[in-house]
């Protein structure tokens, strides 16, 4: 991660820099050890100074995520009939992957969208809906959304910091990695509370 922000940093006053941003959010799409957020709140830090082009921060950072996320479905398409072959009706594994199936059949927007805020919760639910066949019209329409929103977010909470630590660039990066981090740890309690409500609701007895 180190080494991606200080080649952004050499690269803030160079249009190289959209480059790394689609290169760096395309990577972090499958790859976690390379985290973009980062990277791309450093790269709206330094749009609140006119430096970059907060526009162009989050077209490319869309643009890399977008594609990256085709990365791990694809692989989850390709394996998705052997995966399947291994998992014999009635067992416990087909009947998560059936559930997961009618999941995003009824919700698929919000899984996707939702998890894209969450670093490993992007991989795991990209991976999956390639791995159950989820249809490639809806998948890239939720994913462009998932995507677009994400980077606005991570872009913006950068200019945001910039603007109000313009005298202090390190504290306006802080911030902006710290308001990330919040946001995502809200994104992922909200999401377990519901899990757990799920769980603990009874199902419905028919008269």
């Amino acid at each position: 991660m180190i080494v991606w922000l200080r080649l952004a940093e050499s690269l803030i006053t160079s249009p190289w820099l959209y480059a790394v941003l689609i290169a760096v959010s395309f990577l972090d799409s499958f790859l976690p050890l390379i985290p973009s957020e980062p990277v791309v709140i450093v790269a709206g830090v330094y749009a609140a100074t006119g430096e970059t082009d907060i526009v162009l921060v989050i077209a490319a950072t869309t643009l890399g995520a977008f594609l990256g996320d085709h990365v791990p479905y694809t692989v989850g398409r390709l394996l998705g009939a052997r995966v399947l072959k291994r998992l014999p009706p009635g067992t416990k594994r087909r009947a998560a992957h059936d559930w997961f199936t009618r999941e995003l059949d009824a919700r698929g927007g919000f899984i996707l969208v939702t998890t894209r805020f969450i670093p490993v919760g992007r991989y795991l639910a990209t991976l999956s809906t390639g791995m159950v066949g989820y249809p490639l019209g809806r998948y890239a329409l939720f994913v462009a959304f998932a995507t677009a929103t994400w980077s606005a977010y991570t872009a913006l909470t950068g200019y945001l910091g910039g603007v109000v630590f313009q005298e202090n660039t390190l504290l306006a990066i802080a911030v902006g990695v710290g308001l990330a981090c919040v946001v995502t740890g809200t994104i992922e309690a909200v999401r377990h509370i519901r899990r757990r409500r799920s769980a603990t609701t009874p199902d419905p007895v028919a008269d």
